[in-house]
């Protein structure tokens, strides 16, 4: 009876906020629920959310009110897109991963280690020929179930373990805590490193207590973890291996009934909060790095790094993912833009 009352309570909010994105009845505000799944109001998702809220109640003279939710709507990704799909909320951000499981493995050309050569690259091509192309499929491939709004990111990832390392051969037989992705296991496997699975939450300890050499993720998450504090966590590597993606999305069904004003309110709050979690993000990156050497941690600048003998080995395994899904031409969109 909790799941029917509940569904019916779904399906009401969806058809009222369908209704009054296309015609604005009664005078009353068009409402919209924009959420992330982060509780910190210090996370760039926060900033941005709030940045969509000024700009679109701003521009539309108050006639769109926005409700902003900071991991209050859920703490999991997967649970802010089902209630994206269902209609309880408009926007959401959430990684690429979970479209793969819904028919899009084009989305996991993001998992690919040195894809991106800095943020200047993963901008051009975010916002360029491949960033336009990966909207138009995620349309085409989710029936209109999903509709990128604007490409975030979740900062740079590096190497932190028990020991420095500047070049693949230093990781040889090495544990190291990575993402659980194929490509990424490959890569890792191809640098000579243990890959292991091991919980967020269970990852201080398990690098405080040796259960895990070394762990891969940005300054700023690893930071206030304080994963650099631990014996297996102090050496710092600037392997630059992942320019994360995160989506800013809505409902396309949702964004077909808005009028052409609204539209245009809401693209250009989405464009702004798009621009604001890219500078909160690239800030953070600086202000967290300085944390971490200010904590002890030793750092290997990524200048001072072989990234040409790590690329050596990720090109492989993008050339084996773009002839598995036929995604040559995407790989050569981000190729040709460096």
């Amino acid at each position: 009876m909790k799941r029917i009352a509940a569904f019916i309570s779904v399906v009401f909010i969806v058809g009222m906020v369908f209704a009054n994105g296309a015609s604005d009845s009664g005078g009353k505000p068009l409402e919209l629920i924009v959420a992330h799944n982060q509780t910190s109001l210090e996370n760039p998702y926060a900033y941005a959310i709030i940045k969509f809220k000024e700009v679109a109640e701003a521009e539309s003279g108050g006639k769109i009110k926005v409700v902003c939710h900071h991991g209050t709507m859920g703490e999991n990704e997967n649970e802010l897109v089902e209630k994206l799909d269902m209609g309880a909320l408009q926007f959401c951000v959430a990684s690429p991963g979970f479209m793969a499981a819904i028919g899009v493995p084009e989305v996991n050309i993001f998992a690919l280690p040195y894809l991106f050569d800095s943020f200047a690259h993963w901008e051009k091509c975010l916002d360029g020929e491949f960033g336009t192309a990966l909207k138009d499929v995620v349309l085409k491939k989710t029936n209109n179930r999903y509709r990128i709004m604007g490409y975030w990111t979740a900062s740079v990832r590096d190497y932190y373990g028990k020991k420095p390392i500047k070049k693949p051969a230093d990781l040889k037989g090495m544990t190291i805590r990575t993402q659980n992705s194929q490509v990424q296991l490959n890569f890792w496997k191809g640098c000579g490193a243990i890959p292991t699975s091991v919980a967020w939450g269970e990852l201080y300890q398990a690098l405080q207590q040796g259960v895990v050499d070394s762990a891969e993720n940005d300054y700023t998450n690893f930071m206030l973890k304080e994963h650099h504090k631990t014996p297996n966590g102090k050496y710092v590597c600037e392997t630059h291996h992942d320019f994360t993606t995160r989506l800013f999305l809505t409902n396309g069904n949702f964004y077909d009934k808005l009028t052409p004003e609204q539209k245009k309110w809401i693209d250009k709050a989405a464009a702004a909060a798009t621009a604001e979690d890219r500078k909160v993000t690239y800030g953070m990156f600086d202000s967290s790095k300085a944390k971490v050497i200010a904590d002890g941690a030793i750092v290997t600048d990524f200048k001072d790094m072989d990234i040409a003998a790590f690329k050596a080995i990720a090109v492989p395994v993008q050339d084996k993912f773009a002839k598995d899904n036929d995604m040559t031409k995407y790989i050569d969109m981000v190729r040709s833009a460096k």
